[in-house]
């Protein structure tokens, strides 16, 4: 990492300070990792139980939610709630740093979504390709 302030409109961060460079990576992990993402989504149109969460997101695991939203809390995404009565009803809601992490991830879901075929397309292009060259690799053998 270089010592240079970045001058406005550079392609360096303009706030770049080389001591949060871990904290950018453990971020940009988060925003990478499936579960975040699905939980950010189904929270941003308000508070939900657990047991809400996890029935809209398909194919979590108790343990894995735990571990997300636990995860989400610590970083200031989520704040749970815990309202006395019996039981205990818990809620997880967003806060206004994990509706703001949730616009990358709008942002992102909206450029696959626009370029969803496209994509589809250039998988469905490779596969065909290697299958060819592999079935000529296995004629060859």
């Amino acid at each position: 990492m270089s010592d240079r302030k970045a001058k406005p409109g550079s392609t360096m961060c303009e706030n770049f300070d080389p001591t949060k460079c871990p904290t950018v990576g453990e971020m940009l992990s988060r925003l990478g990792d499936k579960w975040t993402v699905l939980v950010i989504i189904m929270l941003s149109g308000g508070p939900q139980r657990f047991s809400d969460l996890k029935r809209m997101v398909v194919g979590i695991s108790q343990r894995m939610l735990t571990l997300t939203l636990r995860a989400l809390e610590r970083d200031g995404l989520v704040e749970r709630t815990v309202h006395p009565t019996v039981p205990p009803r818990v809620e997880y809601a967003l806060t206004d740093l994990g509706r703001s992490f949730g616009e990358p991830i709008r942002a992102l879901g909206g450029w696959v979504f626009t370029n969803h075929d496209q994509i589809q397309k250039s998988r469905s292009d490779f596969d065909a390709r290697h299958a060819r060259e592999n079935m000529k690799l296995v004629k060859l053998g």
